[in-house]
């Protein structure tokens, strides 16, 4: 059988370049195992972890506390059980979306493992059935697994990597937590809401460093408010089973951690392994990344690649993006998108979300810039919902008054930095959010507050009030 366009990977990556493709009118086949169909963002990554997040907020009545006392939650007994219903539910219903939107594009499925014979060809081994096919061109959007320390002794239990976290039967009562990064704090953070005794080690001083730096602080605060305990600059060398299930972890620095469970969440590894690579002459990296140029093109012409198997920055929303992009560039077809202004959401308890530029980067850059701030508890809907924390801070250039970055701290971080990505990237000011009216009362009027505290910094001296388009109302001297 042959096609046009045969995607490697039915994740975020393969999906939109898939259905990109079948828009122009190319005929198209995705490969993946029937088990990882959707990818990894729909088994064990962002959809059930997402939702996860979701199940615990409600459950634990995090949202409620601050009227309803902190001991609240929905139910006296909560189990594993009652966190896992949501989740299968919502991966369910987003299968068969899925499903739905592969078909109506008429798009082939193979359920199988992918391996290259030579540049045109792919074979499938399936489970009862292999086929053998040809594409002129080809996406590879295979995904990534957890990365693992041959030393530790995993055992799917209580010593388990990130994709074992749903398949724990009991809720521990103390967890660790081997690295640092968004995965590790995103659960680090979840398990700490669900008042479980959290220890998060890494090796690194500090953590996110390409979050601004007031942001993780906040975070860190809210964390360590839960009672999780940060264990920087440390490193583990080794994981021990001790009796009735528990785990020893021993540091570098002597210092001996017990828990319940050992998660390790420290890189991921590319789902490359199978694919052969060798016959078609393409190189990856130690974790199996593949290297492409800006139209997601490999070394070889007609092989594209996109979504976590090409790195950083590994979203399923960026994913999405390079998926169309690559078909959308393979086919000749005009695209465009502001890769350099891309937000990033961290589902941690709380939330963040970023675009553009911090205040670290401006700094090193030696960029002038004034921020303005707001928190949550200073608005009326902040009082309305009881957040306990929130935070948002607008960088702007002081002479020309341009956006330079949105970052935000709290409930709904993620679906309110949309506002500053649309303001930034139309190259829009800071005076437009003071211009602006928004609902009240929302989270979005922060943008309004913030945008008012940063342009009074900027006439302090002068003891003037920027209130009006024209900055003269309530003038003194």
């Amino acid at each position: 059988m042959h096609f046009d366009l045969i995607v490697i990977g039915s994740g975020p990556a393969g999906q939109k370049g898939a259905i990109a493709a079948a828009k122009l009118g190319r005929s198209v086949a995705i490969i993946d195992k029937k088990a990882m169909y959707g990818g990894v963002s729909l088994h064990g990554g962002t959809i059930p972890s997402k939702t996860l997040r979701e199940a615990i907020l409600f459950l634990f009545g995090l949202r409620e506390r601050a009227f309803y006392g902190h001991d609240f939650t929905v139910k006296e007994e909560i189990n594993h059980e009652d966190l896992l219903m949501r989740v299968k539910m919502v991966e369910e219903r987003e299968m068969q979306v899925i499903r739905d939107q592969l078909k109506r594009n008429r798009i082939q499925m193979y359920y199988g493992v992918a391996r290259f014979k030579d540049r045109g060809t792919v074979q499938v081994q399936g489970e009862n059935e292999e086929h053998l096919l040809t594409a002129d061109n080809f996406l590879i959007a295979c995904g990534t697994h957890p990365a693992r320390d041959p030393s530790i002794p995993f055992d799917g239990r209580s010593i388990i990597d990130v994709d074992e976290i749903l398949d724990l039967e009991v809720l521990p009562r103390k967890m660790i937590v081997a690295g640092a990064g968004v995965i590790g704090l995103e659960y680090a953070s979840m398990f700490a809401a669900m008042d479980i005794d959290v220890t998060l080690i890494d090796k690194r001083s500090t953590i996110l460093d390409f979050v601004d730096y007031e942001i993780i602080e906040r975070l860190k605060y809210q964390l360590m408010e839960e009672n999780a305990v940060f264990r920087l600059g440390e490193t583990v060398t080794k994981v021990e089973k001790e009796r009735e299930g528990r785990v020893r972890v021993t540091l570098e620095s002597g210092k001996i951690v017990r828990g319940d469970t050992f998660l390790y969440a420290v890189g991921r590894q590319t789902n490359t392994d199978s694919l052969n690579l060798e016959a078609i002459g393409l190189q990856t990296d130690e974790r199996g990344r593949i290297s492409v140029d800006g139209s997601f093109r490999t070394d070889i012409e007609n092989i594209y690649a996109a979504g976590d198997v090409i790195g950083f920055p590994a979203l399923a929303a960026t994913s999405m993006e390079q998926g169309r992009l690559a078909s959308c560039n393979m086919f000749c077809s005009p695209a465009t998108s502001h890769n350099e202004l891309l937000p990033y959401g961290i589902y941690t308890i709380p939330e963040i979300s970023m675009i553009g530029k911090t205040e670290q980067e401006l700094t090193k850059a030696k960029i002038p810039y004034e921020f303005g701030t707001a928190r949550y508890d200073e608005l009326a809907k902040g009082q309305i919902l009881g957040t306990k924390t929130g935070f948002v801070k607008i960088l702007f250039d002081p002479e020309s008054l341009k956006l330079l970055g949105v970052h935000i701290i709290g409930d709904q971080a993620a679906e309110l930095i949309h506002i500053g990505q649309a303001v930034l990237t139309l190259g829009g000011t800071i005076e437009y959010f003071r211009d602006s009216v928004f609902n009240y009362p929302t989270l979005a009027e922060a943008y309004k507050v913030a945008a008012l505290n940063g342009l009074n910094k900027l006439l302090a001296e002068e003891n003037i009030c920027y209130i009006d388009s024209k900055g003269c109302e309530n003038a003194t001297k």
